[in-house]
């Protein structure tokens, strides 16, 4: 049919409902309509036909039937044009935890407890706060990966599309290197390796938990100790070869050390006795990426509080620059 297009989903759109990832990638487009493509079968997911709920996964190829005129194209274009007006506070906010920006990326240092999307009873988010960062830019900034709500560190933002299309695509292809610090219960066996452990959504639970599983997508993890309090606890990095839902947390628990306040996947056992924070102890540290302007965008974020004291407290140098992780073996 003329006129039919295909969109791949883009890692950070991983598990979105549909009717989202229309709203994000196609924002003209009003839910009434969208229902009627979806219910006559011209809307289809890797050839399948789908319904409201459906979730999209990585990879996944999206059939786009000609969209036609949408009598609210005009009232969502005003929309757009009259957007949020954001107070002085906000602004405030989202500023102080840019820790790098020029005319094609900003990079956070996003706080734990703040999520990046909006969901079910979540109001304050990252994406519902980029206009703060638009200014007279005619395009609205747009988020290219994403992080738990607990986890802090680096996040990537492109502030136009030509740098989201790049740095999506450096996400996509791994010409990323990320590394992730956090506190574990215990001490892996090994001083370092590799956990090669596939993923899957944990049954009934609406993936909102991740499971190992032989018939899950293919996730790999490197691991390095890099300081322990006795066998109490150790500081580790971990590298994400591939990025699958809640990775790290998961794998953590497959050396048998859970992160520290990741009571979803180590139970008890994974909060510490004393005066360590009960959060979760886990930091996007640094990342390496293309710059979509041409040679490497490298930054590194500084430990949330609650980190920096369990730091201060087990006698591990925060201010450790060093990278355990070799390069040139970047996947």
């Amino acid at each position: 049919m003329s006129g039919v297009s295909h969109h791949k989903v883009q890692p950070f759109e991983n598990d979105w409902r549909i009717d989202k990832w229309f709203k994000m990638n196609f924002p003209e487009l009003s839910f009434g309509h969208l229902s009627k493509l979806m219910r006559t079968g011209q809307v289809r997911a890797d050839g399948k036909r789908v319904k409201v709920g459906f979730r999209v996964e990585e990879g996944m190829e999206i059939r786009i039937p000609p969209i036609g005129n949408n009598p609210n194209a005009g009232k969502e274009r005003s929309r757009q044009i009259n957007r949020k007006k954001h107070s002085d506070e906000d602004s405030r906010f989202m500023r102080d935890m840019v820790i790098y920006q020029d005319n094609s990326v900003i990079v956070l240092n996003k706080l734990p407890g703040l999520a990046v999307q909006g969901g079910s009873k979540i109001t304050r988010h990252v994406d519902g706060l980029l206009d703060c960062f638009q200014g007279d830019n005619p395009e609205r900034p747009k988020l290219v990966h994403r992080l738990d709500k607990d986890t802090s560190g680096v996040l990537v933002i492109a502030r136009n599309s030509a740098a989201a299309k790049n740095l999506t695509e450096s996400f996509r292809n791994r010409k990323t290197s990320k590394i992730y610090w956090a506190l574990v219960v215990g001490k892996p066996e090994r001083g370092e390796g590799t956990v090669n452990a596939p993923l899957d959504k944990e049954p009934g639970t609406r993936g909102e938990r991740m499971m190992v599983s032989d018939k899950g997508k293919r996730a790999v993890t490197d691991f390095f100790i890099m300081d322990n309090a006795l066998s109490t606890t150790s500081w580790v990095a971990f590298k994400p070869v591939t990025g699958r839902t809640h990775q790290l947390r998961v794998h953590a628990t497959v050396l048998d050390t859970p992160i520290v306040g990741d009571g979803k996947y180590g139970g008890k056992a994974a909060f510490l006795d004393g005066a360590v924070s009960k959060k979760l102890h886990l930091h996007a540290r640094s990342i390496e990426i293309d710059h979509p302007d041409g040679g490497i965008l490298s930054v590194t974020a500084d430990l949330p509080r609650h980190m920096r004291e369990s730091w201060d407290m087990f006698g591990f140098d925060k201010q450790d620059k060093s990278n355990p992780f070799d390069l040139e073996n970047d996947n």
